[in-house]
């Protein structure tokens, strides 16, 4: 999979111009390609072939050229030569959240530090803390990046799983020796992070499925080659497991390494007490004679239960509902009728308000609400209220162009370390939807993080709440915030929460989204789009949602754009 390679090579390149202190909007060029390209839902290479790499954001000439040249040779000359500019090590320190290219610029001028171990030496001897500028509470802060750091390579974000495992099921699926082929594992549970993926086929010349499996194009070791089942390392340190059972097992063996543990556990326990035997060849009698296994819509149905579909398998009381035929009928993504959390070139975006309209129709959405961000968050270019009222005015000269859709007037508007808003209220209440979001103060206390939450619920004019813990896996970890204050709050004042589908957010989380419906809160699934690509995600919010045992009814933007702005009417 070529995604995740160009997309770590940018992000490399600007981290080591950031080093060097190498020109800001240059640096950013890279960063944001990298994010973009991480965040595609389809192949680079199908891109290229297509000629169509000027789709992704932030892609011109220059870097559409250099994403060539690592698709058809496998690097890239003007990475490898910069790598040469700096020490190897100091670019892994740069993935340490919290330690940016300054301070380890500082570390390696005036310690020497020059990789992770050298850093963990010299905060184990307390060198840094005499260092300009470094206190207790930054060393502290490095050591819970490191420790984010460690967890974060031990497993990788869905949206690369999926990647990664579609090269490898669609390659399978072409052989004519492939009767069924699918993932399994936490993959297929779509758990927002996975260790490593797993593959199912079912086959009757398991040791063909094998050969071609260990050599497929982007495997760079094989760990393990058996009959039945081998194991191989890609290019980016992958790990996936391929297994090839009997077709007439395969709907137990699915079912099985499906997991998770738990609520197989609990099923074999339900099995038991039916003096029945469950595992991954089939359901048997006592006598173990062979009753059902070839699909798991079998399998259930012979234990007299609803199916249960595979987001829900984490032993949360499923079973029992399966049972009584109280599952939920889980939302789809084709139930989501447009986007409330989208960034245009108004602001941090890189598309016009126009071609958001043209990709979200072809999403074959109703309406969008464009939310850039507010006045304080320069960084982002937060609109000013001059900006604002340009903005409203291109808007409503869009939507008299338009039939059967809707462009809402929305920001994105940011919620300060008192837990005022950065609009007054007089423009807030000008906007069609409000999303309040912290982006800054994520070190402060848990009572504080909550009340500027709990204040941002009681604006009278705030409609959702966004990415409300903060969280950017592999970066930044959630802040600590009591969200059983904040969704009682929630509930009092009629706020939307808002499922972050970026696939480096997907914030609420699954426990938390389940918390807040719950308490009688209504959700939304908002894609954070910041390029007509990003729009695409909101199958990684589906995921969260489904998780959460969300049905249609529990999300906001499920409904049509006259209702949904009745729903959020105070």
């Amino acid at each position: 999979m070529d995604n995740p390679k160009v997309a770590q090579i940018f992000s490399n390149i600007a981290k080591i111009l950031e080093i060097k202190g190498d020109n800001p909007f240059r640096i950013r060029a890279y960063e944001r390609a990298a994010i973009n390209i991480n965040g595609l839902t389809e192949g680079i290479t199908k891109l290229i072939e297509e000629g169509r790499l000027s789709e992704i954001n932030g892609i011109g000439k220059d870097l559409s050229r250099k994403i060539t040249e690592i698709v058809e040779t496998g690097a890239l000359r003007f990475y490898e030569d910069l790598k040469k500019t700096i020490p190897a090590g100091l670019l892994e320190l740069l993935d340490i959240p919290s330690l940016g290219a300054k301070k380890v610029k500082l570390f390696y001028e005036e310690l020497g530090i020059k990789d992770i171990q050298d850093l963990e030496a010299a905060i184990a001897q307390d060198k840094l803390k005499g260092i300009f500028g470094i206190k207790d509470k930054t060393v502290e802060n490095i050591k819970e990046g490191l420790q984010l750091l460690k967890r974060g390579k031990e497993r990788m974000p869905l949206t690369i799983a999926l990647q990664t495992a579609d090269e490898f099921i669609t390659a399978l699926k072409k052989l004519v020796y492939t009767k069924k082929v699918s993932p399994a594992g936490s993959l297929r549970r779509q758990k927002e992070t996975v260790r490593d993926i797993d593959i199912l086929v079912a086959s009757q010349k398991p040791a063909k499925i094998m050969e071609e499996f260990v050599h497929l194009p982007s495997v760079k070791r094989i760990n393990a080659q058996g009959l039945t089942k081998s194991s191989v390392l890609t290019e980016n340190d992958v790990q996936v497991d391929c297994r090839v059972v009997e077709n007439k097992c395969f709907g137990a063996a699915l079912l099985y390494f499906t997991g998770s543990k738990e609520f197989n556990i609990r099923l074999r326990q339900y099995a038991q007490r039916h003096k029945l035997k469950i595992n991954e060849y089939g359901v048997f009698d006592e006598r173990d004679k062979y009753l059902a296994g070839k699909s798991e819509e079998e399998i259930f149905k012979f234990l007299k239960m609803s199916f249960i579909d595979p987001e829900l398998r984490e032993d949360r009381g499923e079973i029992e509902a399966a049972l009584k035929g109280q599952l939920p009928d889980l939302v789809t993504l084709s139930d989501i009728k447009g986007d409330l959390h989208i960034h245009s070139r108004w602001s941090d975006g890189t598309n016009t308000i126009e071609e958001i309209v043209r990709a979200a129709k072809i999403l074959k959405y109703d309406y969008i609400a464009i939310t850039d961000h507010s006045q304080s968050l320069k960084i982002a270019r937060g609109l000013s209220i001059a900006d604002l009222r340009k903005k409203r005015k291109e808007i409503e000269k869009i939507n008299r162009k338009l039939k059967n859709f809707r462009v809402l007037f929305g920001s994105e508007v940011d919620i300060d370390s008192d837990g005022r808003l950065d609009y007054p209220e007089q423009v807030l209440k000008e906007f069609d939807i409000v999303i309040a979001a912290i982006h800054t103060g994520f070190k402060q206390s848990r009572e504080r993080l909550t009340k500027r939450l709990i204040s941002a619920c009681q604006n009278p004019y705030v409609h959702i709440i966004s990415h409300p813990t903060g969280r950017l896996w592999g970066s930044r970890a959630a802040y600590d915030v009591d969200l059983e204050r904040v969704f009682k709050a929630a509930r009092k004042n009629n706020i939307i929460f808002e499922i972050n589908s970026h696939p480096y957010r997907l914030d609420l989380n699954d426990v938390n989204a389940m918390m807040a419906k719950q308490h009688g809160l209504c959700l939304c699934i908002g894609s954070d789009a910041h390029g007509n690509e990003g729009l695409k995600t909101a199958c990684f919010g589906i995921s969260v949602a489904r998780r959460a045992w969300l049905s249609k009814k529990d999300i906001l933007n499920t409904v049509p754009v006259e209702k949904l702005l009745k729903t959020i009417k105070k």
